[in-house]
C-alpha cells in the first residue's frame, strides 16, 4: 500500500522546462583521480551555496581503481543562482559533469532557502564585486 513507483523520461538534449519553484536538478558527476578530499570537495560546491541533495548514489566507473561516478539529485532548478554556481563550480572541479535535467518535484515542495543563498543574494554579490573591480564601491 505504501509502494511508490518512480519514472523517468529520458531524450536528446533540449530546452529546459521553465522553474516552477519547487524543482529538482539531476546529475552524474565523476571524481578526480583517487585525491584525498575529492568527495569533500565535490559536496562542498553544494553545501557553501546552500543546495541540498536528496540523493546521492555512487558507483565504481570501473576504469581503474579507486574512481566513482556520483548521481545526485540536488534541490532547486538550473536557472537558481545557487544551483547554477553550484554546477559551474563541480565543472572546475571534477573531470566529468553531466546535466540530466531539471524538472518539477513530484511533492511540489519548495526547497528552503537559508540566508545568503536567495538569486538577490546571488546578484547582489556579483553586482558588489562589479563595482569593487570599477572602483565604485569598497
Amino acid at each position: 500500500a505504501t509502494a511508490v513507483t518512480r519514472f523517468v523520461v529520458v531524450g536528446h538534449p533540449g530546452d529546459v522546462p521553465p522553474p516552477t519553484g519547487a524543482d529538482k536538478t539531476t546529475l552524474v558527476v565523476h571524481l578526480p583521480d583517487n585525491e584525498a578530499g575529492a568527495l569533500l570537495a565535490m559536496l562542498e560546491q553544494f553545501a557553501v551555496r546552500g543546495v541540498n541533495l536528496s540523493r546521492i548514489e555512487s558507483r565504481p566507473i570501473g576504469d581503474a581503481l579507486g574512481r566513482y561516478s556520483f548521481s545526485i539529485d540536488a534541490e532547486g532548478h538550473i536557472t537558481d543562482e545557487r544551483v547554477g554556481e553550484a554546477i559551474m563550480g563541480l565543472h572546475r572541479r571534477c573531470p566529468y559533469v553531466r546535466f540530466l535535467g531539471s524538472y518539477p518535484r513530484a511533492d511540489a515542495v519548495a526547497p528552503t532557502v537559508h540566508v545568503g543563498t536567495s538569486d538577490a543574494d546571488f546578484v547582489g554579490a556579483r553586482d558588489w564585486l562589479r563595482a569593487v573591480r570599477e572602483g565604485q564601491a569598497t
